[in-house]
């Protein structure tokens, strides 16, 4: 997950974010109380090195394209206070839940730097993530996204027919699992998944990925969300069923000796997941 550019809405949602609204509010209570100049000034190091942090990789990282500027600005604009169904349950989707630019540059860079030709995302939202992937494919490239809801992806599709290369996505709309049985059935395999659903799935997605050949050999996995807000060190009485769901899954992958991986502390956490076994 990453906000969007209006600051002045969106909410800290990642461990970097929040740490940076903590600070801020250290300060004014600093600012209230009578301490001294010294600490002040230590306050206001810590605040600025944090704040500053992702506005300026934002700034040195390559611009995205007019299709995503305009995917990204169309959803920061949508009324995501209304609620949507899955059919099963009703879920709260909110402007957060986009991609955002500095992840989309890394998946966009990754993409390039692996050669990948077919893709699968795992949770699509409004096509943020799948465009900027898409943007990377070779010629003959393509990408299929799953998406459980509807109406996020009649809206991303309508974004994909503004770009010339739009085309290269397809839109599964279904509940994740039931997708990846399907083209596990129909004997898809992939060189590249990036996974942004239902955090209590996450386990339930690597292991069909792994198990069922949806991963070629040597393929590579991109798990967003893997630090939720920082929930997953710090203690468990301070996690959320999703937290506690992420820890777990986090703590399944370390111990799969089918993959080696890496978490970076990008945005939310992203971890990058290579299969090595045959």
């Amino acid at each position: 997950m990453v906000t969007v550019s209006d600051k002045k809405t969106a909410r800290p949602v990642t461990p970097l974010g929040i740490l940076v609204q903590q600070l801020q509010n250290i300060l004014k209570l600093a600012e209230a109380e009578n301490i001294s100049d010294q600490l002040k000034t230590s306050l206001q190091t810590a605040y600025h090195l944090a704040e500053g942090i992702d506005p300026y990789i934002e700034e040195f990282s390559t611009q995205e394209s007019e299709a995503l500027a305009a995917l990204a600005k169309k959803t920061q604009q949508e009324d995501w206070s209304k609620r949507f169904s899955d059919g099963e349950t009703v879920r709260q989707l909110e402007q957060e839940m986009l991609s955002g630019h500095l992840e989309g540059q890394v998946l966009k860079m990754f993409v390039r730097m692996t050669g990948a030709k077919r893709i699968l995302e795992v949770g699509m939202f409004t096509g943020y993530s799948a465009l900027a992937m898409a943007e990377a494919l070779p010629e003959d490239g393509r990408l299929v996204a799953c998406e459980v809801d509807a109406y996020v992806a009649e809206f991303a599709q309508e974004c994909f027919k503004m770009s010339p290369i739009g085309d290269k996505i397809s839109v599964e709309v279904a509940p994740a699992l039931e997708t990846l049985q399907k083209l596990a059935q129909a004997g898809e395999s992939f060189d590249l998944v990036f996974i942004d659903a239902d955090k209590k799935e996450y386990i339930d997605y690597y292991r069909l990925l792994l198990d069922a050949g949806l991963l070629a050999s040597g393929g590579y996995i991109c798990v967003d969300n893997t630090l939720l807000q920082g929930q997953v060190y710090l203690p468990p009485q301070q996690r959320t069923s999703n937290g506690e769901a992420i820890a777990e899954f986090n703590r399944v992958v370390a111990e799969d000796p089918r993959v080696e991986q890496v978490i970076l502390p990008l945005r939310d956490g992203l971890t990058i997941i290579k299969r090595i076994d045959g």
